[in-house]
């Protein structure tokens, strides 16, 4: 399961209105992917649709697909949102990452 923090939803729901997805119907992608300076990045896209192996879950109103290969690096996972001076974006607060790199958009376990 992953939880959305309410800044993330906040900014997930204005993105995906901008973007022409409902966020009440629509889905945001959450996967892993090679890559990355520690070996494994993230990847997140809004969905109108989900495969059939697609995990399904929602939290704090917003409707997560993980793809089945990516959902055991993401267990427990929690997506949040940072607007500081160290940059702008999602943040995966990752508790089965053992190394992350200094831009927090790669791990490695």
């Amino acid at each position: 399961m992953i939880k959305v923090s309410n800044i993330a939803k906040k900014k997930v729901v204005e993105l995906m209105t901008d973007d022409g997805y409902n966020p009440i119907e629509d889905y945001v992608r959450v996967g892993v992917k090679s890559g990355g300076c520690s070996g494994l990045s993230y990847d997140l896209k809004f969905d109108k649709n989900h495969e059939e192996e697609d995990k399904i879950f929602e939290d704090n109103g917003v409707k997560i697909i993980i793809d089945k290969k990516s959902f055991l690096y993401l267990i427990g996972t929690t997506l949040e949102y940072s607007g500081g001076l160290n940059g702008t974006g999602f943040v995966f607060n990752n508790p089965n990452a053992n190394r992350t790199c200094g831009c927090g958009e790669s791990f490695s376990l």
